[in-house]
């Protein structure tokens, strides 16, 4: 009988599904605008403060590259899930769904959430690749310099870097046919300032979090040389 994952595998299994599943969600409801006290803000916004807190812990504890193997992964679920919802946007309706009484979606009205939603996903591949190995290697570089001190530090450092290049991508890519140059600037700018809040007020969680995989879990961070080549992988 083989042996069982042990936690740092458990761990790692855990994190890398809960990455994908907030990415792959928040791409599918991005095409949706919502407004907060006069802010407008993409639905998309709701699960990406997750996938910070997840990066930095994939960084943390594994190390750059195993942080990039996820990232590859994140990215060939979206490409996956870009194929599907294409396939299924092209499919024919039955034609019960033209009957007066259908109280299910109408294929109009598919074609225009999920046809939406095939544009987010095409942009925040486009962003999510340059953020996520920018994030990835700002983490790494201030974990290096500050020879592993300051975790809030390389935690917000690496998220203030990261998301203006995510946040000016994908909105540009994604509304530049549908709002004016005005509206997409206050878009991008009140999106960013968003992460970027929010990137400071998840500071407490990600101490949290590595106090939970160091002290309940009893996994130790990965520890870097000057080069921020993995030295001591932990147990």
């Amino acid at each position: 009988m083989s042996p069982g994952l042990d936690t740092r595998s458990k761990l790692l299994l855990a994190l890398a599904g809960l990455f994908v599943t907030s990415l792959v969600v928040g791409d599918l409801i991005g095409v949706k605008l919502f407004a907060v006290g006069g802010t407008t803000l993409s639905a998309g916004f709701l699960p990406f403060p997750i996938t910070f807190l997840l990066t930095d812990l994939l960084n943390e504890f594994y190390g750059k590259q195993v942080a990039r193997t996820v990232t590859w992964v994140g990215f060939s679920m979206a490409v996956f899930t870009l194929v599907v919802l294409t396939i299924a946007v092209a499919l024919p309706a039955s034609p019960i769904t033209e009957a007066a009484d259908w109280s299910g979606v109408r294929q109009p009205d598919f074609e225009k959430v999920f046809g939406g939603s095939r544009r987010i996903l095409i942009a925040s591949m486009v962003a999510y690749l340059f953020a996520q190995f920018t994030d990835i290697w700002v983490f790494n570089r201030l974990k290096t310099v500050t020879q592993g001190r300051l975790l809030w530090l390389r935690a917000t450092g690496s998220t203030v870097f990261s998301q203006l290049i995510d946040t000016a991508v994908i909105q540009t890519l994604a509304w530049q046919d549908a709002l004016d140059l005005k509206t997409l600037g206050g878009l991008i700018l009140s999106s960013y300032l968003g992460k970027v809040v929010i990137a400071l007020g998840l500071t407490p969680l990600v101490y949290l979090g590595h106090g939970v995989v160091t002290r309940l879990l009893g996994l130790a961070p990965v520890r870097l040389d000057e080069a921020g080549n993995i030295v001591a992988p932990g147990p």
